[in-house]
C-alpha cells in the first residue's frame, strides 16, 4: 500500500514540471538564478502534493481498520481518497485479515477500482442495507460536519451525488476521508441541486431569490464551461433532469438551513447537501490522522 501512495506521488508531482534551462539572450548567470529560484519553488510545491496523498492514504488506511470487519456490507465511494481506500481494503482481503466483504460501489469508476481490487461487488438499489460506508467530500462544514458532495463528475457526465447520496443514507455508519483544507468553518463554492427539466429556469429563479447577492445559480453544461443557461449542451441525467450549481461567493453560516431552504423549493429533486445523518470525518490534522464524531470531537 505504500508503494501505491508513493506512486500516486510520482504522479501528482509530474502534473508540475520544472521548467529547463533556456538561454536568454548571453545572460546565462541570471538564467541559472532564476532556474534555482524556480526549482525551489517546485521542490517546495511537490513536498506539498506528497504531504497531501500521504496524508489520505494514512486516513484512508485509518478508515479501513478502525471501520471495516468481515461480512459487512460496505459503500465505496468516490475520489481519490476513497480509491486508496479502496486499494487498502483489497490488499487486507488478499491477505486473509478480512474475508466475505461485498462492496457496493456509488459510481463506474469506484466499481472499476473495486474489480482491480478483487473486492465482490454488487450494484445499488433502493432499501439495501449497508453496515459501512466511505466517501470523499467536496468540503465539509466544522463542529456539525455537514458535507457537501457531487461537484465532481462520473466519466458518464453524471453529477456524482445522486447514487452517492443514497448509500450514505443506507449506511449504518458513514465516514468522510478529506483532506485537512476541506475542513473549514465557512463553506464557499458550488452546491449542486438536481431539478426537474420542465419549468427549471423558474425554478433557477427561485433559487436565485432565495440566495440572492450570496450566490449564483448556474446551469451545468454537459461539455465545457458555459453561462448560466448550461450553453448548448447542458448536462441532463439519465432520469432528465437538470443539474444547478448554486455557487456561493460568501461564506455559507449554516449548511444546514441551506439544505432545508432548498428542499422546500417546487422542482428541486435533491441536492448535494448531506445533513442531519451520523456520521465520523477522518482527516489528518496537526500531523496526526483523527476521527472525528458529530459534535467534532476526537474520539479516543
Amino acid at each position: 500500500m505504500d508503494a501505491i501512495a508513493r506512486a500516486s506521488v510520482s504522479s501528482s508531482a509530474r502534473l508540475r514540471p520544472c521548467p529547463r534551462l533556456l538561454r536568454i539572450g548571453n545572460n546565462i548567470a541570471a538564467a541559472r538564478r532564476r532556474l534555482r529560484r524556480r526549482s525551489v519553488t517546485c521542490a517546495a510545491a511537490a513536498d506539498d502534493i506528497a504531504a497531501d496523498v500521504v496524508g489520505l492514504f494514512d486516513a484512508a488506511k485509518l478508515t479501513v481498520d478502525r471501520f471495516v470487519e468481515s461480512g459487512m456490507v460496505v459503500g465505496l465511494g468516490s475520489g481519490p481518497a476513497s480509491g486508496l481506500a479502496i486499494q487498502y481494503l483489497g490488499t487486507r482481503l488478499r491477505r486473509g485479515s478480512l474475508t466475505g466483504i461485498l462492496g457496493i460501489p456509488s459510481s463506474t469508476i469506484s466499481a472499476s477500482e473495486a474489480e482491480k481490487a478483487g473486492i465482490q461487488v454488487s450494484s445499488y438499489e433502493e432499501g439495501t442495507q449497508i453496515d459501512f460506508a466511505f466517501t470523499d467530500a467536496d468540503v465539509i462544514e466544522e463542529d456539525t460536519l455537514t458535507s457537501v458532495i457531487g461537484r465532481r463528475k462520473t466519466e458518464s457526465g453524471e453529477p456524482s451525488f445522486m447514487e452517492e447520496k443514497g448509500i450514505v443514507k443506507s449506511a449504518g455508519k458513514l465516514a468522510f476521508i478529506i483532506s485537512h483544507e476541506k475542513y473549514v468553518k465557512g463553506v464557499e463554492g458550488s452546491i449542486p441541486v438536481l431539478v426537474k427539466s420542465a419549468n427549471w429556469i423558474d425554478t433557477a429563479e427561485e433559487i436565485d431569490d432565495l440566495f440572492l447577492g450570496d450566490a449564483e445559480v448556474w446551469r451545468r453544461p454537459s461539455v465545457g464551461t458555459a453561462g448560466p443557461l448550461g450553453g448548448d449542451f447542458p448536462l441532463v441525467t439519465k432520469e432528465g433532469h437538470h443539474v444547478l450549481d448554486v455557487i456561493f461567493t460568501t461564506p455559507i453560516t449554516d449548511l444546514g438551513k441551506v439544505a432545508e431552504s432548498l428542499e422546500k423549493i417546487a422542482g428541486v429533486v435533491d441536492h448535494g447537501i448531506v445533513s442531519n445523518i451520523p456520521s465520523y470525518v477522518v482527516v489528518k490534522l496537526d500531523e496526526e490522522v483523527q476521527v472525528l464524531d458529530e459534535k467534532s470531537s476526537v474520539i479516543p
